[in-house]
C-alpha cells in the first residue's frame, strides 16, 4: 500500500512557496531516473512543455498556471497595462508550445482573467491572487481526478482485463489520474485488475510511464506493443478500454495520443466498451467536431532515431509523425467526467454538463 500511495500522490508538479520555486518531475528521464527540475524562464517552460518534460493535458494546464504566476513575478513594473500586456505575451508563448491539448489554453486564459479581475490592486495583491488561482486549478484537478476515478470504477468489476493507451495516470494529471484513476482506486480497495498497457509509439509513454506507475502500485500490468492490442482482445482478455483525452469536441469526437482511434476501432469489432476519461476542462464546446481539432506534428526523427542506438531507417526516408489522432464519437461507449458519465448522443450529454447549476 505504501508504494500505491506514493504513486497516487506523486508530486509531478510542485510549487515551493518558501523557496518561491516551481519544480516538475522530468518525465523524459523516466522510468530510469526520477528527478525534479526547476522552471524559471519562459524559455525553460516552453521547452518543458514542448519536449514533454511535463505532459498529459491536465498536468500541462496545472503547470501552465504556475508558470504564469512565476512569469508574473518576473515582470518588474508598476504600470498595470504594461504588466498585463507582458503577461499576455508570455501566455501566447506558452500556448504555442503544444496546440492540441485544450487545458493549456484554458489554464492560461483563467490566469489572465484573474489578473484582469485585480486591476487596481497593488502588485503584491495581484501576485497573491495569481498564486491562489494556480493553487485552485491544481486542487480542482485533484478533486476532479478523484471523482472521475469513482465514476470510472463503476464501469468495471473485480478481475476485469483493461487495456489502456498512452499515459493518463498521476504523472499526466494529479493524484489518481483519469484513465488510470479507476484502476488505482480499485487497487486501493483491494480489487484486482489485469491491465494491458500499449507501449504507445513513437514516444513510448505507455511503456515508460503507464507500466511504471502501475507496476510500482502493485497492479498486474502487461506491456504490449501497439499492434498486439487486437490479439489480446480476440483472446477475451480485455473487458474494457480506458483512455485519456487531450481535447473533446462538442459532438464527442476525441483527440488523444496517436493510435487511440485504432484501439477504438478494434474494440468496436470485438464488442468491448471503449471509455474516454477526462475532466470537463478538456471538453471544448467551441469546437464542433474532430475535424476542427488541431493536430500537432512532431519531429520525424522521433520515429527513426529516438529509441535506437543507430537509425532504424535510411536518412532520406520520409516520415509522418502526428502526435494525436481523433476517435470518432460513434466509437466511444461513454465519456467519464468529474460530473458524471456521458453517453450518446454526446451533443446532448456533454452540453448538459455546462448548464447552469450542473
Amino acid at each position: 500500500m505504501a508504494d500505491l500511495t506514493r504513486v497516487t500522490h506523486a508530486q509531478n508538479i510542485r510549487y515551493d512557496r518558501k523557496a518561491e520555486a516551481l519544480y516538475i518531475i522530468d518525465q523524459t528521464l523516466l522510468p530510469d531516473e526520477e528527478r525534479e527540475i526547476r522552471l524559471q524562464t519562459v524559455e525553460e517552460m516552453v521547452d518543458a512543455i514542448k519536449m514533454l518534460k511535463v505532459r498529459g493535458a491536465p498536468a500541462i494546464g496545472i503547470c501552465a498556471a504556475y508558470c504564469m504566476y512565476v512569469l508574473a513575478k518576473s515582470i518588474r513594473t508598476e504600470d498595470q497595462q504594461v504588466f498585463l500586456k507582458r503577461l499576455s505575451e508570455y501566455g501566447e508563448q506558452l500556448n504555442a508550445s503544444r496546440p492540441t491539448a485544450v487545458n493549456l489554453n484554458w489554464a492560461i486564459r483563467s490566469m489572465l482573467r484573474t489578473a484582469l479581475e485585480h486591476v487596481g490592486c497593488t502588485r503584491g495583491q495581484m501576485l497573491d491572487a495569481l498564486y491562489e488561482a494556480a493553487v485552485a486549478i491544481h486542487k480542482d484537478d485533484i478533486a476532479k481526478c478523484a471523482a472521475i476515478s469513482e465514476y470510472g470504477l463503476s464501469l468495471v468489476k473485480d478481475g476485469d482485463g483493461i487495456l489502456t493507451h498512452c499515459n493518463a495516470g498521476p504523472l499526466a494529471t494529479s493524484r489518481y489520474g483519469t484513465a488510470l484513476g479507476p484502476i488505482l482506486l480499485g487497487a486501493e480497495r483491494g480489487m484486482k485488475f489485469k491491465v494491458f498497457s500499449d507501449e504507445t509509439r513513437p514516444l513510448l509513454q505507455g511503456a515508460r510511464l503507464t507500466s511504471y506507475e502501475l507496476h510500482r502500485a502493485g497492479v498486474d500490468v502487461t506491456l504490449i506493443c501497439d499492434n498486439m492490442a487486437s490479439i489480446v482482445m480476440k483472446n477475451g482478455w480485455v473487458q474494457a478500454c480506458f483512455v485519456g483525452c487531450d481535447r473533446v469536441a462538442a459532438n464527442g469526437d476525441t483527440a488523444n495520443k496517436i493510435g487511440t482511434s485504432g484501439v477504438a476501432i478494434l474494440a468496436r469489432h470485438y464488442g468491448i466498451p471503449f471509455y474516454v476519461l477526462g475532466p470537463t476542462s478538456t471538453i471544448d464546446m467551441d469546437c464542433p467536431d474532430g475535424a476542427h481539432i488541431p493536430i500537432e506534428e512532431r519531429d520525424p526523427e522521433e520515429i527513426k532515431n529516438l529509441w535506437y542506438e543507430k537509425p532504424m531507417a535510411l536518412p532520406d526516408v520520409k516520415c509522418y509523425n502526428p502526435a494525436f489522432d481523433v476517435t470518432d464519437h460513434e466509437l466511444i461507449t461513454a465519456i467519464v467526467t468529474e460530473k458524471g458519465i456521458c453517453r450518446p448522443p454526446f451533443t446532448k450529454s456533454l452540453a448538459a454538463l455546462f448548464k447552469s447549476g450542473t
